[in-house]
């Protein structure tokens, strides 16, 4: 077994996909495919279950991970200590959070990070479910659910507040209010309810069961463009809306949602300077902004 054997596997059992693999590895799938037998043969055991779903971990290919993903690290430290003589805060975090996170409340708030810290690069992935640290997915994830993994470094990020919004567009037609004791009778925004990968989410189900919305989307992005050219009305996160000046805010003393958020990563990358400053950065990020997370009406 050589170091690009491990390499192969870890990339594929990341992707779970052996076209995604080979693209990120620069390599066709078929060879890469020959690649992943030889190392099961070399082995005398089966690493991956084939399904129609992409390639998945069997017992013993966890185990392989397990043992792969700290030989990774290792060399990744080794590597860095060696080139650049250990200077602190220095290399690339890759950051895995939810859409409207990212690109709402990290993506505009990078300035002083980048100021602070010109030699840490940053990789911000949008992920429609929970990030696999234990694959090494990202450096740093930030998930709206707890996590149960007791192998990773866990800690709560932030309360977030989320409130019911709509456009004059759309209220001209209701005469411009809401009515509580009627909220299935108007047009709403959404998530796909059997696609929602937590049930963090599902806000619609704490207001009223009865509502089934009009319009829906997989993408916070693509519900709050919707909510703007008058479709409906839909559950936005504050730190999203607020900077939209045409969106309204409704019910606002009735109807509150919150929610929290995570930060998680492994114990060893936390170890890194520069996956730590991140980490801490977004920590007073957090502290900093908290009145965008948690508005007053």
């Amino acid at each position: 077994m050589n170091w690009d054997d491990i390499k192969i596997f870890l990339e594929v059992a990341r992707s779970e996909r052996l076209s995604t693999a080979a693209k990120r590895l620069s390599i066709d799938a078929s060879t890469l495919s020959r690649r992943v037998h030889k190392l099961e043969e070399s082995l005398s055991t089966k690493l991956f279950e084939r399904t129609v779903e992409g390639h998945k971990l069997t017992q013993n290919g966890d185990k392989l991970l397990q043992f792969a993903r700290q030989m990774e690290l290792n060399a990744s430290q080794a590597f860095k200590n060696i080139t650049d003589e250990n200077i602190q805060n220095s290399g690339q975090v890759r950051i895995g959070v939810t859409e409207a996170f990212g690109s709402f409340f990290i993506s505009p708030h990078l300035i002083a990070l980048q100021e602070s810290f010109p030699n840490i690069d940053i990789e911000l992935l949008h992920f429609s479910r929970n990030v696999k640290i234990s694959r090494n997915e990202a450096d740093i994830a930030i998930a709206v659910e707890k996590p149960k993994n007791t192998s990773t470094i866990i800690s709560k990020l932030c309360d977030y507040q989320l409130q019911l919004y709509g456009h004059k567009t759309y209220l001209d037609k209701v005469m411009g209010r809401i009515d509580l004791s009627q909220l299935s009778s108007y047009r709403w925004v959404s998530y796909v309810d059997n696609l929602l990968f937590t049930e963090q989410l599902s806000y619609l189900k704490e207001l009223d069961s009865n509502i089934k919305p009009h319009f829906q989307s997989t993408s916070i992005t693509s519900q709050y463009t919707a909510i703007k050219s008058g479709l409906g009305i839909g559950i936005l996160p504050c730190f999203l809306a607020e900077q939209d000046k045409s969106l309204i805010k409704l019910c606002s003393n009735e109807i509150k949602v919150i929610r929290s958020l995570y930060l998680i990563t492994h114990p060893e990358s936390k170890r890194l300077s520069h996956v730590n400053s991140v980490w801490q950065y977004l920590k007073q990020l957090v502290a900093d902004k908290r009145t965008v997370l948690m508005p007053d009406n």
